[in-house]
């Protein structure tokens, strides 16, 4: 199903890549009438692209434009004009939604829009958009913008120079989003804005103040759902519970969840309980063990010929 090349990504998406494929592979097969396994159809992914350069073009790219420094290394006075970005987006419904956000330390207050279709990257440009508007209305003399997508940072470092050259346009066809970059480049060229990329999921023992401004962002980003909502995310996350336990060999809580990581798929300890619980091969397996012998400790036991069986298949 899936021979095509998967776009280079980092290490914090590799697991989510493994378990969407596991999880639509499985549900194109079993499909539902009622309500269609397969709610999002994946094109123009603009991750891991050249967004429409050639080799010999990125080799060519304008200048990198400055790097903001770390946030933990910005002047007291100059962190006023910082902000942290971020967008997600999440099917809720029958429907597709996006968040953009953007977070001010100094402040720690988060702003926010959203709407339906787009996709998490179209989100991460509404976010860039977002602390545009706020500098624009408050009359920022500069902008320092922090986010951990590589498409923003790039995008804001040079390729939206040499994107304007080329008329926003790749053999003949316009660029994916090209509306927005071109928003978002016209305001750049009259606002002095530093960009930096920051890495994101970083552990709790590593974080310093950067990584942790980019949490708040990351958390006014997320899109709040129903409870009918959550409760088919949960029935998604026991379908691939039960498939790795069932693919595993039907083995205990902790060996399932290894074997399940062990193959690039992420799950939670309470989905596996959950589907061992209700498991009744496993509950065949665990009665047929408790089945005593009809001779056992010198004397017959209380069952009665016929009654309980043990079979071992050798």
């Amino acid at each position: 199903m899936f021979k095509g090349k998967i776009p280079s990504t980092h290490h914090a998406t590799d697991a989510t890549w493994s378990k969407w494929i596991a999880l639509i592979t499985q549900r194109a097969r079993i499909g539902n009438p009622s309500r269609p396994g397969i709610l999002e159809i994946i094109t123009n992914w603009p991750e891991g692209e050249t967004f429409g350069l050639s080799s010999e073009e990125e080799e060519e790219q304008v200048t990198r434009a400055e790097e903001a420094p770390p946030y933990n290394e910005l002047p007291e006075s100059e962190r006023r004009y910082a902000l942290f970005t971020d967008g997600s987006c999440r099917i809720v419904g029958a429907s597709r939604k996006w968040k953009a956000a953007v977070w001010s330390p100094t402040r720690q207050v988060a702003q926010a829009t959203e709407g339906e279709g787009g996709s998490s990257q179209f989100a991460e440009l509404k976010a860039v958009q977002l602390a545009l508007d706020i500098a624009e209305r408050e009359k920022w003399p500069k902008l320092y913008l922090y986010t951990d997508s590589w498409m923003v940072a790039n995008a804001l470092w040079g390729w939206l120079e040499r994107w304007n050259k080329a008329n926003w346009q790749r053999r003949g066809k316009p660029i994916w989003a090209a509306e927005e970059w071109k928003d978002i480049a016209t305001r750049v060229e009259k606002l002095s804005v530093k960009v930096r990329h920051v890495d994101a999921h970083i552990p709790k023992s590593r974080a310093n103040e950067e990584h942790r401004n980019n949490k708040q962002v990351d958390q006014a980003a997320k899109i709040e759902v129903s409870q009918i909502d959550l409760d088919w995310q949960h029935k998604g996350e026991l379908f691939l519970a039960r498939w790795a336990h069932d693919a595993s060999g039907h083995q205990g809580r902790d060996a399932t969840y290894k074997w399940a990581r062990d193959r690039g798929v992420d799950l939670t300890m309470d989905s596996i309980s959950q589907v061992i619980h209700d498991c009744e091969t496993c509950a065949a397996i665990k009665q047929a063990k408790r089945v005593k012998p009809l001779w056992y400790g010198g004397r017959w036991s209380k069952y009665k010929y016929g009654e309980a069986w043990q079979i071992d298949y050798i």
